[in-house]
């Protein structure tokens, strides 16, 4: 007899063709289909339905208004106020989608970006109105929903007339997520949105594909820049430079730059001396449902605090890390195979290395040649492709400290194989990966600050020279900051450098030069070398009559080490005048005439430079190691000599 096989497995019917047999076969036959076909479904559901899932999580969150608008206030440093407030989102607190970071991923990979996005500036809109919140809203949009019907045909207007909030008072912030391949038509929607009354913004500028292509073409009312040329500006030369350049450029179009990720107030006082117009971050204030409207106390005081920021290698050389060489690329796993990494490589064709880590720790580097060329040879990727990547890595790449200078990092590349100056290096914070350098980026800046130094630093100490100096005190003396202007001699240095040679007086010009370092507060106090023997130490730090005491008490300590022992015993050394007769000359001393600038007594750098000069000639009046206060002010008559 032939009977038709059912089986119902998770309400679906499958039929199998007539069969005829014995019953007890058919049995066994029908249940070992049956297991089958149940392992095949489990599998199925396993590989199939967590997408479905998220997907119906997701739209659950967008349905019921899961996601919260948080608000993150940006500062005019001009107006010590808010400018206004960037909405941001955050999914349930208990949920892995809890950071945007999370929300936006799962909905890039469902497809359902624009349904995200509509949703987060609904809820931003309404809780911003809600708040009553001054200024402006930055709201976050990425180049593909610019097209979202909703957006373009007028419902967000119709939402905002509702609210109360008016579309000049909105700012489109544009965020480079996605390689944008259309500038034209991205052009042509972000005039129509400017039609409408709102303002554009560049997110992240430094970070993304093409937004200074977008800076240019888009003449953006606001430029953000990214908060990697922010963090750590302060002692980073090539960040500070990088973001001066970014300033120049937005006052030459008119756009308002705002600097993102200020997290130290040594960050946000660097922003502020750079004559940025805004700033947004931690320092300043974190996200919140709820944001203050007014500064915090802290922001307040370091916006009142006259005190000016020492631009970080302001002459020109020598402070730079390898830090500021660094560039993060997205490592790849050690099981990671070959195919993988090729894939890499054919999806930027800008990537010419990929760093190998494991756990934080760097294990190798790939190069993109290296692969490439094993990769064109026959049947070597049928063989090799989906072997792991660990198979084509440089085991051994040369790895450095983000804290290690640029000369020391250069010493380390003339020093190895040429092969690492063509691979680059990779830069690490405390053994941990950090992101890597270029051999190209090494020499350029090396070059940099080669030209710098000689323009602006003194060769021999590599502090700055006359032009930094004039340019900082100017900034003192515009700033209304009150400052000691204080000049540093070395006292019979001429007849020491006669006697013992220029190799033992350039000793002891170094070694005065790291006595001053140690005695200056590198965040308040500006050290340059104004040539030969003679020094200046601008002061901002309020004890720097103690400082200089101490520069004078460490001179004296370690004068003795450079001098021959029988002339140390004598306390002087024999040379020749001018005249060639044999004289007698005290050992070097150190002679410091000191200047207290109030704000409005001195109107130029060359004043201040004439009476430090003066207040230093009474100082080499006097004998040995003096430090001589000048406390007269224009037009009175007393003066003081410790």
């Amino acid at each position: 007899m032939a009977l038709p096989l059912f089986f119902v497995l998770r309400h679906r019917h499958v039929t199998s063709p007539a069969y005829s047999g014995d019953p007890a076969s058919l049995v066994e036959k029908t249940m070992t289909a049956a297991s089958l076909l149940e392992r095949l479904a489990l599998n199925f559901r396993a590989h199939s339905l967590p997408g479905a899932e998220e997907a119906d999580i997701l739209l659950e969150l967008i349905r019921e208004g899961r996601l919260t608008p948080v608000f993150q206030p940006i500062l005019d440093y001009r107006g010590q106020s808010y400018m206004g407030f960037e909405g941001l989102i955050r999914g349930p607190i208990d949920s892995p989608l809890h950071t945007p970071a999370a929300l936006f991923e799962l909905a890039r990979r469902l497809d359902l970006t624009m349904e995200l996005e509509r949703a987060c500036r609904i809820a931003i809109f309404r809780a911003f109105a809600q708040l009553n919140l001054p200024g402006n809203l930055f709201v976050n949009v990425s180049p593909g929903c610019l097209k979202d019907p909703e957006f373009r045909n007028g419902e967000t207007q119709g939402l905002l007339r509702e609210l109360g909030l008016s579309p000049s008072r909105i700012i489109i912030e544009l965020t480079e997520n996605q390689q944008i391949e259309d500038f034209a038509d991205l052009h042509d929607a972000l005039m129509h949105y400017r039609g409408q009354g709102y303002r554009i913004a560049i997110d992240d500028l430094g970070e993304g594909f093409s937004n200074l292509r977008l800076w240019s073409e888009l003449r953006p009312e606001y430029v953000k820049i990214d908060r990697h040329f922010i963090q750590g500006i302060a002692d980073d030369a090539l960040k500070f430079k990088l973001v001066s350049s970014m300033h120049e450029i937005a006052e030459t179009c008119g756009a308002y730059i705002i600097a993102e990720g200020i997290e130290t107030e040594a960050d946000f006082t660097t922003v502020r001396d750079l004559g940025i117009a805004c700033g947004q971050g931690f320092f300043i204030a974190r996200p919140a449902p709820t944001p203050r409207t007014l500064p915090e106390s802290d922001t307040l005081a370091a916006l009142k605090n006259r005190q000016i920021a020492i631009f970080p290698n302001a002459g020109g050389a020598g402070g730079s890390t390898a830090r500021a060489l660094s560039h993060f690329i997205e490592p790849i796993a050690p099981d990671a195979c070959n195919d993988m990494v090729y894939q890499r490589f054919e999806d930027n064709p800008e990537l010419h290395v990929l760093p190998v880590v494991h756990q934080g720790q760097p294990l190798g580097l790939i190069n993109r040649h290296n692969l490439i060329d094993r990769f064109a040879r026959p049947f070597r990727r049928e063989l090799y492709g989906k072997k792991p990547c660990t198979l084509f890595m440089d085991p051994a790449p040369l790895v450095v400290d983000q804290n290690l200078s640029v000369q020391e990092v250069g010493l380390m590349i003339a020093r190895a194989a040429k092969h690492y100056l063509y691979d680059g290096f990779v830069i690490t914070d405390q053994g941990s990966y950090v992101g890597v350098g270029s051999g190209q980026d090494l020499m350029a800046m090396i070059t940099e600050m080669q030209i710098s130094a000689a323009r602006y630093a003194n060769p021999l100490t590599q502090l700055p020279g006359n032009v930094p100096i004039n340019e900082h005190a100017e900034r003192l003396l515009e700033s209304q900051t009150a400052f000691a202007a204080c000049y540093y001699d070395i006292d019979n240095f001429k007849p020491f450098n006669d006697a013992y040679g220029y190799r033992k007086g350039d000793d002891v010009i170094q070694m005065l030069g790291l006595l001053m370092a140690e005695v200056a507060d590198p965040r308040l106090d500006f050290i340059g070398h104004i040539g030969g023997d003679d020094f200046i130490i601008l002061f901002q730090s309020p004890d720097w009559e103690e400082r200089c005491a101490r520069a004078l008490r460490l001179f004296d300590q370690r004068m003795p080490a450079l001098v021959a022992p029988e002339d140390l015993a004598r306390g002087g050394f024999v040379g020749e005048d001018r005249k060639g007769r044999t004289v007698f000359n005290p050992l070097p001393s150190l002679s410091i005439g000191a200047l207290r600038v109030e704000p409005g007594l001195f109107s130029s750098h060359h004043e201040v430079a004439a009476a430090a000069s003066m207040a230093k000639k009474q100082a080499k009046r006097q004998a040995g190691s003096t430090l001589f206060i000048e406390r007269r002010r224009p037009g009175l008559t007393a003066a003081a000599a410790i």
